[in-house]
């Protein structure tokens, strides 16, 4: 970003927008790039990472699926069982969040005893 001198009362009120505008877009690509490295740091320890007795290597899909059964089970809990609640909570369609229920054979209750904090 290059270094700009002004004096308050030279700038023009676009002119202040726009250096505004430019500061946030600087400040979110910052964020955007620290996330991007910590998402490929944890990519790469995901390659060295073994099961339990050490012989065999994660597969992918299992592990996706485990991840999808927990996020969908707590979202069903938080929403009592509302479907239609939970696929927006997951930020996916309905339709999506039942061919995964049941592909996966999950569950689904109205309501629950177990609540889970927000």
């Amino acid at each position: 970003m290059s270094t700009i001198s002004w004096r308050p009362q030279d700038l023009t009120s676009t002119q202040a927008a726009n250096l505004l505008r430019d500061e946030a877009f600087e400040s979110r690509l910052s964020s955007l790039r620290d996330v991007a490295i910590e998402l490929l740091n944890a990519v790469d320890g995901l390659r060295t990472t073994t099961t339990a007795n050490g012989n065999h290597k994660l597969k992918l899909y299992e592990e996706v699926r485990k991840f999808e059964i927990d996020l969908i089970r707590t979202a069903l809990v938080r929403t009592a069982g509302n479907q239609s609640r939970a696929a927006r909570l997951l930020g996916v369609k309905h339709t999506t969040l039942n061919a995964k229920i049941k592909r996966y054979g999950i569950p689904v209750e109205n309501s629950s005893s177990e609540e889970i904090a927000a």
